[in-house]
């Protein structure tokens, strides 16, 4: 008989430090020289684990072994566990080889060909697969640990850090902590720096940031940025000192249950309040909240201004080569009929808008009218709020008899510790945080700060703000009259704008008016109705 040897090992280090696999592989020599079977070919593969078939060499040989005829009669490994640990995936390919003719021979757990034979081998690779998952839990169990100690367990650090290897009293061998790699941790802090502050006046986004790093010879670790990596390096908490062990599933890289996460403290790169704007920013430019194209665009209107007759968005149209820019309805871009309303010069409407928002709108009077007027209808609403209140409150206190009621079955050891619990106990705890979230909010609306009202922090910001509209080179203008306003119309030579009183507050409360932080949801508007706010009112 001819036949195809296979040796595995999980790990590359057990590759590199043992003889586990020369061992398999002298075993099955000596086995085959007395059986009288030649070897045709030696497939090795190091670091691969055997419970599934993401392994190359493991499908070289087997697509080898498919070719009509096939170059050997068997398969022949150590022990089963080399061939497969997943009981699924052993039958599957077993009979795979079986259908072309070929035979998967063990040499330390030989069975014969009959149904008992059979058996024996499904209870061979189910005792397998077993002892491999009681390994893998007990591997988890010592990882987790290794964690909580502020040691890290994974093979690359984040970027921004790199590993140092310290000698631990009582442990064989050592151990690895994340410490600060200067190097790209002066790269983590120059990308934070551009999305909050921008880049010589200009704001900056994701695909900005990446162009500019890319344009400056900047990599990630050799590789060019991207909209991605730059996103999820903004999002990363470690850079504030917080590094999550066990978040995802090694194997299908889902998001694990809160609970099950372990955090390792490591030495902070972003301080706290830069990373909280850079946040802030992020959630404030997220699709869910404001169209792509009023952020991504670099038109002023888009996704703002809409058409009076048809209510459809007005968007850039050119003529001239591209030496003139207007605003045109999107209906008639789409369907050259069906609307007609005119074009508009894009930078007469530009400016237009601008001041009349800066020298008609928010002045430090309209400002104080349209605060006072907020004032009034929270004060209106405050008999509605006060009965939600009190709702939330009884489900608060719900939540935490439920959580108590949980983890006193634990302890009495009525309910297991797994992970239907930890599930369960993740939703009660997030819930919790969303009604707390929501209890905040009703707070703060209750009643505004009366120092935002006083005339002198009111003109501070009507001065702040009217520089920032007009402001064609930041690019902090636009990002001004996204806070601010909800939509503009645009009927004939009319314009109408329409935002929301609490936009206001909000952005009034704003220390650092050099960066938006936050968009208004549903909000009371501050220009309800058909009233034109390129009058003041009287």
């Amino acid at each position: 008989m001819i036949v195809a040897l296979y040796a595995r090992v999980s790990t590359v280090k057990q590759a590199e430090k043992d003889l586990s696999i020369p061992d398999q592989i002298g075993q099955m020599r000596e086995w085959c020289e007395r059986h009288g079977h030649s070897v045709a070919t030696v497939y090795t593969e190091a670091g691969a684990s055997a419970t599934d078939d993401r392994r190359p060499i493991f499908q070289q040989m087997i697509s080898e072994a498919c070719v009509s005829p096939p170059p050997f009669d068997a398969v022949m490994v150590h022990s089963l566990s080399r061939f497969f640990r997943d009981s699924f995936g052993f039958t599957l390919y077993e009979r795979k080889l079986k259908k072309i003719g070929v035979k998967l021979i063990s040499i330390t757990q030989q069975t014969s060909e009959d149904p008992s034979g059979m058996i024996a081998r499904k209870f061979f690779n189910i005792m397998d697969e077993y002892q491999s998952l009681e390994n893998a839990k007990h591997t988890l169990r010592a990882m987790q640990e290794n964690a909580r100690r502020g040691f890290f367990n994974g093979s690359t650090p984040p970027f921004g850090y790199k590993t140092e290897e310290v000698e631990v009293h009582g442990n064989k061998g050592k151990k690895k902590r994340l410490v600060i790699d200067t190097a790209e941790a002066g790269v983590v802090k120059k990308l934070f720096a551009l999305y909050v502050n921008g880049h010589n006046g200009q704001s900056l986004g994701m695909s900005g940031i990446a162009s500019l790093l890319n344009r400056q010879g900047i990599t990630f670790r050799g590789r060019p940025w991207s909209n991605g990596r730059v996103n999820a390096l903004l999002a990363n908490p470690v850079y504030v000192g917080d590094y999550y062990f066990n978040k995802k599933n090694a194997k299908t890289r889902q998001k694990k249950p809160r609970p099950e996460w372990v955090s390792v403290k490591v030495p902070p790169i972003i301080d706290e309040r830069g990373y909280i704007k850079a946040q802030k920013r992020r959630e404030s430019r997220h699709p869910a909240i404001v169209n792509p194209k009023v952020v991504s665009s670099p038109t002023l209107l888009t996704g703002l201004l809409k058409c009076g007759i048809c209510g459809a968005g007005m968007t850039l149209a050119t003529g001239k080569g591209g030496r003139y820019r207007y605003y045109k309805c999107s209906t008639r871009i789409k369907k050259g009929v069906g609307c007609h309303s005119g074009n508009v010069r894009m930078e007469t409407i530009d400016r237009l808008v601008l001041h009349s928002l800066s020298d008609k709108v928010f002045t430090l009077s309209r400002v104080k009218l349209m605060l006072d007027e907020l004032k009034k209808r929270q004060r209106n609403a405050r008999a509605s709020q006060t009965g939600h209140l009190e709702i939330l409150r009884r489900e608060l206190d719900s939540i935490q008899r439920s959580t108590d009621r949980l983890f006193e079955a634990v302890e009495k050891g009525m309910l297991p510790l797994d992970n239907s619990l930890s599930e369960r106990s993740h939703k009660l705890q997030s819930r919790r945080q969303a009604v707390l979230a929501e209890i905040a909010g009703i707070k703060r609306e209750k009643e505004i700060p009366q120092q935002l009202l006083s005339s002198s922090n009111l003109q501070t910001f009507c001065q702040a703000l009217k520089a920032r509209l007009l402001d064609g080179k930041s690019g902090f203008g636009k990002g001004y009259l996204k806070l601010l306003v909800d939509e503009i119309r645009l009927e004939g030579k009319e314009v109408r704008m329409r935002g929301s009183y609490a936009s206001i507050v909000q952005a009034v409360a704003l220390k650092d008016l050099g960066t938006p932080e936050g968009v208004p949801r549903s909000m009371h508007a501050w220009l309800p109705g058909q009233d034109s706010n390129l009058q003041p009112s009287g």
